[in-house]
């Protein structure tokens, strides 16, 4: 009998409720340890209480928006690391067409996020990138 292996915590912010399920039943049922948050302040809280090996952050929340989420994630020295999937309904063109004049992309040492996917995102996709981004 293998042991079987430990899989990583994944931290998901996301406030649609809906989604949010959606995403912490499928990473749950690939075996991965599911944090949920639904907004950003709680996210960053619960990223910061026990960092995950990677975030799925919804871009747009009501309030603080995934946007400043994920600045607050890649400007603290202990979480800049953990790998970000960006959700958007936007398409990706606009979504970083927009960024470009809000702070990606123009020197100001916030990275792009290392993936983004539209909403609702295609399970194997998701999975897919977990994967190779916690690898």
């Amino acid at each position: 009998m293998q042991p079987k292996t430990k899989k990583k915590n994944i931290l998901v912010v996301c406030y649609e409720l809906d989604m949010l399920i959606f995403l912490a039943n499928l990473l749950r049922n690939e075996g991965f340890k599911v944090l949920a948050a639904n907004n950003g302040p709680d996210g960053i809280i619960k990223a910061r209480t026990k960092p995950p090996a990677l975030v799925i952050l919804d871009v747009m929340m009501p309030g603080e928006s995934g946007i400043h989420a994920y600045r607050l994630l890649k400007n603290d020295r202990l979480l800049n690391l953990i790998p970000v999937i960006m959700l958007s309904a936007i398409d990706r063109k606009t979504f970083f067409h927009y960024q470009k004049f809000d702070g990606f992309g123009t020197g100001q040492g916030i990275p792009e996020p290392e993936a983004f996917l539209e909403k609702p995102p295609e399970a194997e996709e998701l999975i897919r990138l977990v994967n190779e981004l916690i690898r």
